[in-house]
């Protein structure tokens, strides 16, 4: 006896659930009496249920498998389905296509959040709050920089991005900058220490010797 290829056979038109699974819906569509064919789809649900155990904790899929009997048939199926009958045209429809903005990006080291601070700064009338958003803007630009470059922007760099992101609106005297590290970086490597007491001690230092000392007595006695 010649076996029967798999090229030979009809597509599944659903892997997931297998080819005995498609035949079991070809068979349903030859019950002529309706209800008969709804006794069985259900019982096929609950048969696709127990092959599938991840489905029977899921009770919203109900429908989903009704759903896949459908399309399993082709479409050319009818029943006394508990749900809406799907319609072939929504559930192939292709999903739309997502528009990516189109905004152009003049500092992409920086990102486009930087631009975005970089008006909301432009907004403050008080000098000292539009210095201290200078000040907080290099900070940011210079540890996003150093987190994708392995060189560090120079000072002198930023403040002139700033100025040309701002129109000339938004600067800073340089000298001052460097002067005082005001665009430290905010994320740094630190060690953790703990704060050192008047005799140059870390905290802890002295009860440490004390306990030392203590234990040097006793054994002496």
């Amino acid at each position: 006896m010649i076996g029967e290829y798999n090229t030979q056979r009809p597509q599944i038109i659903l892997k997931e659930y297998g080819r005995n699974v498609q035949k079991l819906v070809e068979y349903l569509r030859t019950i002529p009496d309706k209800e008969k064919r709804t006794e069985l789809a259900r019982t096929l649900i609950e048969l696709i249920k127990q092959l599938t155990p991840s489905l029977k904790e899921q009770p919203e899929n109900d429908q989903r498998l009704w759903d896949d009997l459908y399309i399993m048939a082709d479409f050319n199926l009818e029943l006394n389905n508990p749900y809406p009958v799907p319609e072939r045209d929504v559930l192939f429809k292709k999903p739309q296509k997502m528009e990516y903005p189109q905004t152009d990006i003049r500092y992409k080291h920086y990102g486009k959040n930087i631009e975005r601070l970089v008006q909301e700064a432009m907004k403050k009338e008080d000098p000292q709050e539009r210095e201290d958003a200078v000040i907080y803007l290099g900070k940011l630009m210079k540890t996003f920089y150093s987190n994708w470059n392995k060189e560090t922007l120079d000072d002198s760099v930023i403040l002139n991005d700033i100025k040309a992101m701002s129109g000339g609106r938004l600067s800073l005297d340089i000298d001052k900058v460097r002067e005082d590290n005001l665009f430290e970086k905010l994320y740094r490597d630190r060690k953790k220490l703990k704060p050192v007491t008047e005799n140059g001690h870390r905290n802890g230092g002295h009860r440490h010797r004390h306990k030392k000392m203590f234990r040097k007595r006793r054994d002496n006695n």
